[in-house]
């Protein structure tokens, strides 16, 4: 009993304090512009013109660019540009697909607004997929090789 009568004076007469508190947390997510391939090597074996088609996943928390580049020795890149785009799935911003600029302006191929509204850099349904279709015109008749060296950056 006596351990009860402690009990209830500690309940009783301890003063209780409550102090709110509050937290403010800032911070910012660095802009991101991921490409499922950076570098492709194209060759071909004799001297007629080759067509290409590549497929390549955009994936972006911002508006993006992406760059094209053809380097080589013994080919040249006749047409560079892209012939279908569409989501990966439920992740990927509904306006996307429509509003993409696919007309090539120098060494940009592609730009748009931001592709995935979440998951991350490895997830299968935030991803814009874009079919590249390449060109290229021989310049030996032995062979040739060249290298399509894509970049994706973020815009405004």
């Amino acid at each position: 009993m006596r351990q009860i009568f402690i009990l209830m004076a500690v309940v009783f007469f301890v003063p209780a304090s409550i102090a709110a508190q509050t937290v403010t947390l800032s911070g910012s997510v660095s802009e991101t512009v991921t490409l499922s391939v950076s570098r492709i090597t194209l060759s071909g074996d004799d001297d007629q013109p080759s067509v290409i088609r590549v497929p390549l996943l955009v994936r972006s928390n911002s508006g993006f660019k992406i760059s094209a580049v053809f380097e080589s020795q013994t080919a040249e890149l006749s047409e560079l540009s892209v012939v279908d785009v569409h989501a990966t799935g439920s992740l990927v911003s509904p306006q996307v697909v429509n509003t993409v600029d696919s007309r090539r302006e120098g060494d940009v191929v592609l730009r748009g607004p931001r592709v995935s509204l979440g998951g991350t850099l490895n997830s299968p349904n935030n991803a814009l997929q874009v079919t590249l279709l390449i060109r290229v015109k021989p310049q030996s008749v032995n062979g040739w090789m060249g290298y399509l060296t894509l970049a994706g950056s973020p815009t405004q």
